[in-house]
């Protein structure tokens, strides 16, 4: 254990941690800018900014478990749907509740879970990319920084961990360890429901991975740890038939109160998550009518940033394209992060998510493995790219307009 703090792997880890430390300088800078014309500002530092709609129910399940009820037994106004916090999953807010354990209030708990989480998608990344800091690695450390729909890596929610415990799948099959890539994609899946990309990784493992061994044992590592990941949806249906005796507690709440839960043909999709008109929905007001320059020219920045998410896709499929042409091949990591990446990008517009597609694409942050392969013809505009709408998705967050 000592051996492993040695100053030289202290030193190959701090690109990792000065990643992290950027990030946040970075967001911190957009919160500032988001300031309200009343000259109040946004306590970056706070809870309070880091908190959204769905914030709430993590923390309600962090609290006190999952509940169920008919939306007019309380709320006589109400539409007559299911109410509740079961379309949440729990391997977030139960790590709040474990941190908070220790005394923490459980709203510094997830926001301790969340940078601590962020952290450690960094080091895995360095570690993916081979800790050794190039021309390549360090432009790739700085999208990173400002990944698109990054700003919910920072926020009460369960985009850093799951992302983590996606990287960790990554880094499993990349090692060899099934077990690794199996507790990896359980976590994944037990965070947020576009975990269920880890299960996708993993059965197609048994065609790019486990280079040693042979065709049926490929196979059985890759449906081992494939139905391992998967139990993290059964250990998440678990707890919500524990609280509410409903199996289908998940899949109720979503028909009802959300209208999904069915396949959505995803190009019919993708016009409609493009067309919200969150401007006319959730126009923060200002003294004067004036608001902050940043946050009037981002009200609709989720547009820009659907077409840049596309673009990088578009890049890393190209690269992998690339790679297999020069090379005739792929890292079993390389495979596994564009798997990922494409699965992620495209789940959103096939299971709906037409208010949340802009941070759930955050996920394709697994695609960084594969940026570090590209030109610097297109890791700089990339990376410009990146950071202006990062600061644009940025002040639609903090001033409110994003959910």
């Amino acid at each position: 254990m000592i051996r492993s703090l040695r100053p030289g792997r202290l030193r190959a880890a701090l690109p990792a941690a000065v990643a992290w430390l950027v990030s946040n300088l970075v967001t911190w800078a957009v919160a500032r800018a988001s300031v309200a014309g009343d000259g109040s500002r946004v306590a970056y530092w706070s809870t309070a900014a880091r908190r959204r709609w769905d914030s709430e129910h993590y923390l309600s399940i962090a609290r006190g478990g999952y509940e169920m009820f008919r939306c007019r037994d309380r709320y006589p106004d109400f539409p007559d749907v299911t109410c509740g916090n079961v379309a949440w999953f729990p391997g977030y807010p139960m790590t709040v509740r474990a941190v908070s354990a220790a005394g923490p209030s459980y709203e510094l708990s997830a926001l301790l879970v969340t940078e601590a989480a962020l952290l450690g998608m960094f080091a895995v990344l360095w570690w993916l990319l081979g800790a050794v800091l190039t021309r390549a690695t360090g432009l790739t450390l700085a999208v990173a920084a400002v990944f698109p729909g990054g700003i919910y890596f920072h926020a009460l929610f369960p985009l850093s961990l799951a992302t983590l415990a996606l990287l960790v799948c990554v880094a499993g099959l990349g090692r060899g360890s099934w077990r690794t890539a199996a507790a990896g994609g359980f976590a994944a899946v037990a965070c947020h429901p576009v975990g269920a990309v880890a299960v996708v990784v993993l059965l197609a493992s048994a065609l790019f991975a486990w280079p040693g061994d042979t065709r049926p044992r490929r196979c059985a590592k890759a449906l081992a740890s494939a139905a391992v990941a998967g139990c993290g949806m059964l250990w998440a249906k678990w707890l919500m038939w524990q609280a509410t005796g409903h199996w289908d507690a998940y899949e109720t709440i979503q028909r009802s109160s959300y209208g999904q839960g069915d396949l959505r043909q995803p190009f019919a999709e993708m016009a409609r998550a493009y067309a919200v008109p969150f401007r006319d929905w959730y126009t923060p007001k200002a003294p004067g009518g004036r608001l902050p320059w940043l946050v009037e020219h981002s009200l609709a920045a989720h547009r820009p940033e659907f077409w840049l998410n596309t673009a990088f896709v578009v890049l890393v499929a190209a690269t992998a394209a690339v790679l297999l042409l020069r090379h005739r091949r792929l890292s079993v990591v390389e495979w596994a992060a564009l798997v990922a990446t494409v699965a992620v990008f495209l789940v959103p517009f096939v299971a709906g998510a037409q208010m949340s597609w802009y941070r759930n694409h955050a996920q394709m942050f697994v695609g960084l493995v594969l940026v570090a392969r590209m030109s610097p013809w297109a890791q700089v505009p990339l990376l410009a790219a990146c950071a202006v709408q990062y600061a644009l998705l940025g002040a639609m967050f903090f001033s409110g307009v994003l959910v």
